[in-house]
């Protein structure tokens, strides 16, 4: 089955049920990972990265010895997994869990593995009222929108990962592809300078999968600081500029279904909306 086929399985207006039921679940991946691991400042020690050939969400490795533990959740059903050494060492489908119990038997399986429990985490940052609101996981009449979401970030990372693999011409250079558990977006940074992130030039590249500007998932092409709107070029086909709140070249996720070919025209509307980004920020 083709990437337009497996994307086009349901429409991608449709796929709010299942992102909401995957951001909440993907929040106990990044508690494990927040119980036990150092604290940084850009709190990349909560962020998740996506596992293509299995369709899971791993946190950052827990434990340092080979491939280490890891947290996962696989999005097409929402299993949560302990994995270590690239093992799946036990695992726990969510259908009809409620979360406090998908927590309870998360602190047991860190516990045996000689580390903290990830209960007593609170998150810094305030969830989707649809996302924070759910107290038991519901998977009913949703495989197919779980495993349409879960195209959609695969799709993501192949895209950005390439993108950011082709920057070497900049330094300090693009950010590993990861997804980020507050928004729930998979993205790369491009640093187009050194300094501090609110005022060093750079462009966010990445997927969203739905939130309050487009319901539905959509690409990005972020420049920093916001450039001036008033004299923005044509966007690069299939996107759109938005300008309310935040600055950007956007492709939604019908418009991408639009393209002839997936994969070659998104790619060309990322490379075309990063070069518009980069020339605005005159770097």
């Amino acid at each position: 089955m083709t990437t337009r086929n497996v994307l086009q399985e349901c429409p991608p207006a449709t796929l709010a049920a299942a992102r909401d039921m995957a951001h909440k679940a993907v929040q106990l991946v990044s508690k494990a990972a927040r119980a036990n691991l150092p604290a940084v400042p850009d709190d990349s020690h909560s962020n998740l990265g996506w596992d293509t050939a299995r369709g899971v969400f791993m946190s950052q490795p827990i434990t340092a010895a080979d491939q280490g533990l890891a947290a996962g959740l696989v999005v097409s059903d929402l299993t949560l997994q302990i994995v270590k050494n690239g093992q799946v060492m036990s695992s726990l489908g969510l259908a009809r869990v409620a979360d406090s119990d998908a927590l309870q038997w998360l602190d047991a399986e860190l516990i045996q593995q000689g580390l903290k429990p990830a209960s007593p985490v609170a998150l810094p940052y305030e969830l989707p009222a649809t996302v924070a609101e759910i107290g038991t996981y519901a998977t009913d009449g949703l495989s197919r929108s779980l495993a349409t979401l879960g195209a959609w970030y695969g799709l993501a990372e192949s895209i950005l990962a390439k993108f950011a693999a082709d920057q070497t011409d900049i330094q300090p250079g693009a950010s590993a592809v990861r997804c980020w558990p507050h928004h729930f977006d998979i993205a790369t940074y491009v640093s187009l300078e050194a300094g501090d992130f609110e005022t060093a030039r750079g462009v966010g590249v990445g997927m969203s999968p739905g939130d309050d500007s487009y319901p539905q998932p959509y690409f990005y092409v972020n420049p920093w600081p916001h450039p001036a709107v008033d004299d923005l070029p044509e966007p690069p086909v299939p996107g759109h500029w938005h300008t309310q709140g935040f600055v950007g070249a956007i492709a939604t996720g019908d418009r991408v279904l639009s393209l002839p070919d997936v994969e070659t025209g998104l790619a060309k509307f990322i490379a075309e909306a990063f070069a518009i980004g980069r020339r605005k920020l005159g770097a």
